[in-house]
């Protein structure tokens, strides 16, 4: 079984992967992971990606797609996985899709966790981080107990700078521009399963966890 998880920055995709993993007992496969692994090694696939990022450029659809069918061949991905980062792009999707048809395999589920900028905006807007001991607060959900200075080691709590908020707004741009096509195109095939991302967190999970169940049971 093939699931993907989409959302935009912030609305909880960690949390909820690490829910379908623990429950269904599928390896969480990460790009970024297998990029690392394969630049630390030095495998073929990873030198020819290097000389790609070593030159400035993207790293080509169809290699990233060979990056994570190597991955899928080892053995704990027998029964599937949950991809992670993975497909980035409509053509990543559509090389991705022809090798899954080529096996009898298909995208059986992508879980859509739909949370509107706004409240994006709002949550990571109010994120605060100790540079210290990495401590992580909110100033609306779980403010220190002194405002601006950590809990844990007495050193200020900073907002980082991909948290303000022209940073998310332009991060949730490239979001829309890149990953909502690749939403859409998997809902053209039943495969998507759109989920409110705002509100409790376990009624997210119970809604997350109950669409993959949907979907293993076909």
């Amino acid at each position: 079984m093939y699931l993907a998880i989409f959302g935009p920055p912030g609305a909880g995709k960690g949390t909820q992967a690490a829910g379908i993993v623990e429950n269904f007992v599928l390896p969480q496969v990460a790009t970024g992971d297998i990029f690392r692994k394969h630049l630390k090694e030095s495998t073929p696939l990873g030198l020819e990606a290097k000389k790609w990022m070593e030159a400035g450029k993207l790293v080509p659809d169809e290699l990233v797609v060979d990056l994570v069918k190597d991955r899928l061949g080892q053995p704990d991905c027998a029964r599937g996985a949950l991809l992670d980062g993975f497909p980035r792009s409509l053509p990543q999707a559509r090389f991705f899709d022809a090798w899954l048809a080529a096996r009898g395999a298909k995208m059986d589920l992508v879980v859509h966790l739909v949370v509107p900028d706004e409240e994006i905006v709002a949550r990571m807007g109010g994120r605060r981080v100790c540079l210290k001991c990495g401590a992580s607060y909110h100033v609306r959900h779980n403010p220190p107990a002194v405002p601006g200075v950590c809990d844990r080691c007495g050193d200020p709590v900073v907002q980082r700078a991909d948290d303000n908020e022209g940073t998310v707004r332009a991060r949730l741009a490239t979001y829309h521009e890149q990953t909502m096509p690749i939403v859409a195109h998997y809902r053209m095939v039943g495969a998507v399963a759109d989920i409110d991302g705002v509100g409790d967190i376990a009624r997210i999970s119970h809604d997350v966890l109950a669409a993959v169940t949907r979907a293993v049971q076909g």
